[in-house]
């Protein structure tokens, strides 16, 4: 499998791009695209069930999805997404979002929703994503 990279100023003019054209309808997308990425490292981190959300946790970083990650009971708090740039006062980690909430339902085999209740876009040093049943 081959993978390519792209840097946190990449992600964001591609961001800004498709806001231009869609506004925030574009924020679905990309949630989507994080629940797609999210299977993938479920199902590598439940090859270690009993260290799941650390391996998650490790694989995110491993990535470059994050620098920091914790996973609570009801929810995560992650410090350096990719994702938070731009905009201050607006979430911007979509694909986290899908991320997380994919990670939490394979865990629980539960439909769940995830909110990013906080954004280091906004000016905070973390992302807060409150995940609940759907």
């Amino acid at each position: 499998m081959r993978t390519v990279q792209l840097n946190q100023e990449d992600m964001g003019k591609v961001r800004e791009l498709y806001e231009s054209v869609m506004a925030n309808a574009c924020h679905g997308l990309f949630f989507r695209e994080g629940a797609i990425i999210g299977i993938q490292i479920a199902e590598e981190a439940q090859k270690e069930k009993e260290r799941y959300f650390e391996r998650a946790g490790e694989i995110l970083k491993e990535r470059g999805w994050v620098e920091e990650i914790e996973f609570r009971e009801e929810g995560a708090r992650v410090k350096g997404s990719i994702e938070a740039t731009g905009r201050p006062g607006s979430p911007t980690c979509h694909r986290l979002r899908g991320i997380i909430r994919e990670l939490y339902e394979r865990k629980s085999s539960t439909h769940l929703n995830c909110f990013e209740e906080e954004c280091a876009s906004a000016g905070g040093n973390f992302c807060r994503f409150l995940v609940k049943v759907a």
